[in-house]
């Protein structure tokens, strides 16, 4: 049976600061990511879907299963795209020229980006994500959706769950938004475009 297990952050606890601070990261991954992933680990048993991939059972499951699962892959997206706070950050390579040729800039996409980000209705996520022709998309998914359901390549997410930034932005979804992209490593957004 596969058993899933808490991720290693890529970086310190500290390295993210002062965009993210260790204290949120030690609640955001160490308490509410491993309740996700010790409750998927209870539900699985018996279930049918315990041999399956995260991704698997992200498309065959729903109810709990799927709640849990889903915040496992979406933070384990979220939480691996992310490097050193630098400043002047913007896209590089492959993923640089699709945001221009389909967004037409940089700052037309975060735009677009961030006000789904700030107006998404609730707990959830926003993500930039590449459909089967590469053509990019960005979307909205409530709760623990993850566009894997709908058929997409998440390549960028940025988690729009209190828990995310309330310790560090308070009500100040925006600002957090607008903070994040200073954390992106593109070199790992290219290799999700593939």
């Amino acid at each position: 049976m596969t058993k899933f297990e808490l991720i290693q952050l890529p970086y310190a606890p500290d390295a993210l600061e002062p965009v993210i601070t260790a204290q949120t990261i030690g609640f955001h991954h160490g308490k509410h990511l491993q309740a996700y992933v010790n409750n998927l680990n209870g539900l699985l048993p018996g279930s049918g879907l315990e041999d399956l991939t995260l991704e698997e059972i992200v498309c065959k499951s729903d109810g709990g299963i799927f709640n849990n699962a889903g915040q496992i892959l979406n933070h384990n997206l979220y939480f691996t795209q992310f490097r050193a706070p630098r400043a002047d950050n913007v896209p590089t390579g492959k993923i640089a020229e699709a945001i221009s040729s389909q967004f037409g800039s940089f700052e037309a996409f975060k735009d677009e980006f961030q006000k789904k980000g700030a107006t998404l209705f609730g707990s959830g996520w926003v993500w930039l994500s590449a459909d089967k022709d590469g053509k990019l998309v960005v979307t909205q998914e409530q709760n623990a959706g993850n566009p894997l359901t709908k058929s997409l390549t998440p390549l960028l997410t940025f988690d729009v769950w209190e828990h995310a930034y309330y310790l560090d932005y308070q009500n100040r979804r925006p600002d957090h938004l607008a903070a994040l992209w200073q954390l992106i490593d593109w070199d790992e957004i290219n290799r999700r475009l593939g």
